[in-house]
């Protein structure tokens, strides 16, 4: 073999591609390769220039001087299976998802003064977008992180804090919803790469929001994928040295379903969700389908169970709790186990919350029934009450994500009445439904284009269309009047964002739920939340309130200022009157409007 070699060998810390002073450093994982090369625009893609050192552990390094972040370069590996050429597990950067790897170096980058907090969890109110669909501009798709950066604005004048972005890691093609990652470590190139996502990191920052990161740790791919079978070795026609090679592979996208047992594979994924949040300062990560990393169908079977799963899963939780107490992990399980979010020390998964489908599922069919006597009360009951661990903040509630607006269902108003969103029922349905998200105990979150009254579904091919900002703008400011007091603006609601909640009224019969929600009590603290499900009027709705006084309608989801089609029921200022109503001791006469909420407190 004919080597070429620096005089020296230098030895640097890391996996994949490592700017330093004196060069790049290439570190590879192949333990069936005979010899490893790596070759690109730094040797004139000759393939014998630099050859790596073999390390421990199947490990293979070495360090090239004259290249440089901005190089292109492949892994050549020596096999029995023969030459094979591969892009870098660790890639930072591709040309696209079958082209090559781009030296990449995090320093380069200027962060200036971001010295952004992540807010409280019990303050957090997030919006799920996806980068190719959110802001396209001029017809041309898809949109990229730039173009997501322009609209930031928006978001900070909606109230919202936190945004979670679908995966945005390197696919196949230009247009995914992102969750086929051809290599997770790299930014999708048509989203403009790693920088793009760095700026939109620090823009959301300088505008007071946080960034949480979609990730996907059940599987890879399962196209385009240079780790599919990476230094030749497989068995049972598996994926190789980062797969399972047998029924554990199998999962509903593909048999391609990383090794959680393996000591190098564990490590990849560790590395991987670690550099969210260092080296891209990310407030947050979720999780994508938990279920099929803790069991091979997800069926609860015990002889499906991955135990591996679970304790890469809470190293991985370990890790970030002690580096980054402050930034959350959230899970998509949809199994409602209290373990997904109970703590380490009592042997759970250690995220730090849940999506919530005791609350999605049950409202959602609460809002889109037709016929108001099929309404369940209690089941909104339930999904206003519902908690894990008894913490209110371990769940994300919603009535819109990506998956409940797609895959055969729709937007809750296109489910209301189909092609006709801009229609009474659906508006006032939909409004009860953000409504409840952002006043129920919990952590809320808004799909893009919810507030816009977008129409149909969740497409990764049809764009928000943003002239709906202005021919909804009215629907737009009653999501930003909800947002605001759910996050306390005006110093009048500040236990919408506490634990504790007490259902004052369930009244199946004429569809009413009334509820109050607190942190530590009194004026501008506790606050009453009164919702009307049905088409019926009512005048004077006798209910149980918690203290005696005056109390202040802070909002009210009739305002024709919110829609010219609300009726506009007058609301005004409701005083006590002694009588045991609904345990208490007091009661007053709310007016309420059909389809409609109204919130009080006291000043």
């Amino acid at each position: 073999m004919n080597t070429t070699v620096e005089s020296e060998q230098i030895m640097v810390g890391g996996m994949g591609a490592i700017c330093h002073a004196q060069g790049v450093f290439f570190r590879v994982w192949a333990p069936h390769a005979e010899s490893v090369s790596v070759l690109g625009s730094f040797n004139d893609w000759n393939g014998e220039a630099n050859w790596l050192w073999r390390e421990e552990k199947g490990y293979w390094g070495v360090n090239v001087q004259n290249a440089k972040a901005g190089d292109e370069y492949k892994f050549l590996l020596r096999t029995p299976s023969g030459d094979l050429y591969r892009n870098d597990p660790y890639a930072l950067h591709l040309t696209n998802s079958i082209g090559n790897s781009i030296v990449y170096d995090h320093a380069s980058f200027d962060w200036q003064n971001d010295s952004f907090g992540t807010p409280y969890w019990n303050e957090l109110v997030i919006y799920e977008m996806h980068v190719g669909t959110f802001n396209v501009k001029d017809g041309y798709g898809p949109g990229n992180f730039y173009t997501a950066i322009e609209r930031l604005p928006y978001l900070r004048d909606l109230g919202i804090n936190a945004v979670e972005v679908m995966p945005p890691f390197e696919f196949p093609g230009s247009v995914s919803w992102g969750y086929n990652p051809a290599f997770p470590f790299a930014i999708e190139t048509d989203y403009g790469g790693p920088d793009a996502f760095k700026n939109f990191v620090k823009a959301a920052h300088e505008h007071g929001i946080a960034v949480i990161l979609d990730v996907v740790y059940n599987h890879f791919g399962p196209t385009d994928m240079d780790l599919w079978r990476f230094d030749g070795w497989y068995e049972n026609e598996g994926g190789g040295i980062y797969f399972y090679n047998d029924w554990r592979s199998e999962t509903p996208w593909g048999n391609t379903r990383p090794d959680y047992g393996r000591e190098e594979v564990r490590r990849y994924i560790l590395d991987n969700a670690i550099m969210w949040l260092e080296q891209y300062r990310v407030d947050g990560l979720r999780m994508d389908m938990v279920p099929y990393i803790r069991n091979v169908k997800a069926d609860g079977n015990p002889g499906n169970d991955i135990p591996e799963g679970k304790t890469l899963i809470r190293w991985i939780n370990s890790e970030i709790q002690k580096k980054y107490p402050y930034k959350i992990t959230i899970a998509e399980d949809m199994h409602s186990l209290d373990s997904i979010t109970n703590s380490l020390q009592y042997g759970g998964w250690g995220y730090g919350a849940q999506w919530d489908a005791r609350f999605v599922h049950p409202v959602r069919e609460v809002l889109i029934t037709q016929d108001d006597a099929h309404r369940d009360m209690d089941s909104v009951a339930q999904a206003i009450t519902y908690r894990y661990n008894g913490d209110s903040f371990e769940r994300i509630i919603f009535t819109e994500s990506h998956d409940e607006v797609s895959n055969g269902q729709a937007r809750v108003a296109e489910e209301i009445a189909h092609s006709d969103v801009d229609n009474y029922y659906s508006k006032k349905r939909a409004a009860l439904g953000v409504a409840l998200v952002l006043t129920s105990p919990g952590i809320p979150m808004l799909f893009q284009g919810q507030p816009l009254l977008e129409d149909k579904w969740f497409s990764d091919t049809d764009p928000l269309d943003w002239s709906r900002l202005d021919r909804f703008n009215g629907f737009v400011s009653l999501h930003r009047d909800l947002i605001h007091l759910r996050r306390n603006f005006t110093d009048v609601s500040r236990g919408l964002s506490g634990q504790n909640v007490e259902l004052l009224r369930v009244d199946d019969d004429k569809k009413v739920v009334v509820f109050h929600r607190w942190k530590e009590g009194g004026p501008r603290d506790s606050v009453v939340v009164a919702m009307n499900f049905s088409n019926q009027h009512y005048d004077d709705y006798a209910v149980g309130f918690p203290a005696s006084g005056e109390w202040i309608p802070r909002f009210n989801s009739d305002w024709k200022g919110y829609d010219e089609e609300f009726s506009d029921k007058t609301v005004v200022n409701v005083h006590t009157q002694q009588g045991e109503y609904d345990g208490k001791t007091q009661y007053v006469q709310l007016g309420l409007a059909p389809y409609c909420t109204v919130i009080y407190s006291q000043d």
